[in-house]
């Protein structure tokens, strides 16, 4: 595929996250997708929580990880390495989790339904395809991988405190009040192994694929990497 063709697969998933995130919270800030509308938390309170869930921060990952390879579908950098595999983990994890957990339990309906089919059904397959597809390949080290566990693991964390705290949590499989910290705990666990199989198995893929990067491919000493644009 042709770097014009990259670059347009690439600005068509940020326009599709862009859309639906930022659609989602305009309906948040008014209202509109509270799931039990009569108990208003009240707008503040409604914003914290909008930007709590994982789906939302995937997508936003994965738009701040798109861009630069909008300019340049073979970008490359000492930090971005570390957040295009975190975003590519937290888009694969938000379409697994909803498809085969959460779909069943939610009817959006109007608007709501296309932009969570934007953030759910569109977004993670493009992401994973388009990485497969073009890359840019050889990016992930094992020291790639441990710094992209550190944003699920902080997730989890903070889920789990702000959930003490307000009572509140944005998903029903991390509920402590209805569930106990024993399963909740065990299900975030299952999340965090989930990641790291993910994780290992996207390092994997990005030796294995063909290279789609011309440039030299780097090694795998665990040490921080050299920018190269």
């Amino acid at each position: 595929m042709t770097n014009r063709a990259a670059r347009v697969l690439w600005g068509v998933l940020a326009a599709v996250v862009v859309l639906s995130v930022l659609t989602e919270f305009g309906r948040s800030l008014s209202g509109a997708n509270l799931l039990v509308p009569t108990e208003d938390p009240g707008t503040g309170t409604r914003v914290v929580r909008f930007w709590s869930y994982f789906t939302i921060q995937s997508n936003v990952l994965v738009l701040l990880s798109v861009l630069p390879l909008v300019r340049d579908p073979q970008h490359d950098g000492r930090w971005w390495r570390p957040l295009r595999l975190t975003a590519l983990l937290g888009i694969t994890v938000t379409g697994l989790v909803y498809a085969v957990v959460l779909a069943p339990l939610q009817h959006p309906t109007g608007l709501g339904a296309v932009t969570n089919a934007g953030l759910h059904y569109v977004a993670p397959p493009l992401a994973l395809l388009g990485w497969l597809v073009l890359g840019p390949r050889p990016r992930a080290t094992w020291a790639t991988v441990g710094w992209a566990m550190v944003w699920p693991l902080a997730w989890i964390a903070y889920t789990l405190v702000h959930g003490a705290v307000s009572g509140w949590y944005p998903y029903p499989f991390l509920d402590v009040g209805e569930l106990g910290y024993a399963v909740a705990l065990r299900n975030t666990g299952l999340v965090a192994v989930l990641a790291l199989v993910l994780l290992s198995l996207f390092r994997l893929l990005d030796r294995r694929l063909p290279a789609t990067d011309p440039r030299p491919a780097v090694t795998d000493p665990g040490a921080p990497v050299t920018d190269r644009r």
